[in-house]
């Protein structure tokens, strides 16, 4: 996904105004009607025109003639509305580097009184169909676009970091705007990418464990916890990426947070075999999870 932060400041009011009006008319169908855009814009026709020159130039906008002449938001173009915002909000002063480009999100580094991170969720864009059928937020709704599911995965995620921070070790939130959060800047190494000594692999794993039993203390189970999503760093370990993030009352909660262990235990195993010992089992640790009586996987072998 193209950084259209370099765009922002050739853009005028009414080139918002365009992309907000475009924005309200997707709330009804995927294609706005160019007959439509004055109402929903505030534009004069003709200045409707001219705005839509500029943004389909910068890739802002699509335009589809089909039984009309219909127009609708590129990614890039949703991306400026949120920056906007979060820049009007005095959130953001300066836009960085990227720290992550994933399939459902991308990550920048964004700098305000400190360093921090700018997530723009994808949910949607690419695989819509699985996502909308998948995640708890958007199944109740029969009219949902790739906007509104990334929207509603921001939203969520950020209530989630609320509730959880500093309780549970996750990214401090701070921003929310339509598919955007800003969090502060995580500090240390994907799991992934580190190589704990000997003496280091089940204290990880141990951190990892309580951080999860925290969580379920304070009412959510991750559900998609893999290496892919956990940063180690001097000060322990920080989970990231919660917007699939289930109740524990919900029906699958327990099923979840049994995959969440078994996936990092089979991460431990195969990058540090005979580490975890074998007659530790992903159940019996979710159990203690659930039950809040963990305390290290040797009490629970």
């Amino acid at each position: 996904m193209r950084n259209v932060a370099g765009t922002l400041p050739e853009l005028e009011d009414e080139d918002f105004y365009l992309l907000s009006g475009i924005e309200q008319g997707m709330r009804f169908s995927e294609w706005v009607q160019r007959e439509k855009l004055p109402k929903f814009t505030g534009l004069t026709d003709e200045e409707v025109t001219y705005r839509l020159e500029r943004c389909l130039k910068r890739g802002l906008v699509e335009k589809k003639t089909i039984q009309y002449e219909g127009y609708t938001l590129q990614f890039e173009g949703y991306d400026l509305l949120a920056l906007r915002a979060l820049v009007e909000r005095d959130t953001i002063s300066e836009f960085g580097s990227p720290l992550g480009v994933g399939k459902e999100s991308d990550v920048y580094e964004v700098k305000s009184y400190k360093p921090l991170a700018l997530k723009y969720h994808r949910e949607g864009y690419t695989n819509f169909r699985e996502v909308h059928k998948e995640r708890d937020y958007t199944s109740d709704n029969r009219h949902v676009s790739w906007m509104y599911t990334a929207r509603k995965a921001a939203e969520r995620e950020y209530e989630i970091l609320e509730s959880l921070f500093p309780d549970v070790s996750v990214p401090r939130p701070i921003d929310q705007n339509r598919h955007a959060i800003v969090m502060e800047k995580m500090d240390g190494v994907e799991l992934s990418r580190v190589k704990l000594t000997d003496g280091q692999v089940l204290g990880v794993l141990d951190l990892l464990l309580s951080e999860l039993t925290r969580a379920h203390d304070a009412g959510y189970v991750h559900a998609d916890l893999s290496e892919y999503n956990v940063f180690v760093g001097e000060d322990g370990v920080t989970i990231f990426d919660w917007p699939q993030a289930v109740p524990t009352d919900h029906e699958n909660a327990a099923e979840f947070l049994a995959r969440d262990v078994e996936n990092l235990l089979g991460y431990f195993r195969r990058k540090y075999p005979r580490k975890v010992p074998e007659d530790v089992s992903s159940g019996d640790l979710a159990t203690s999870i659930a039950d809040g009586s963990f305390e290290s996987v040797a009490n629970v072998v």
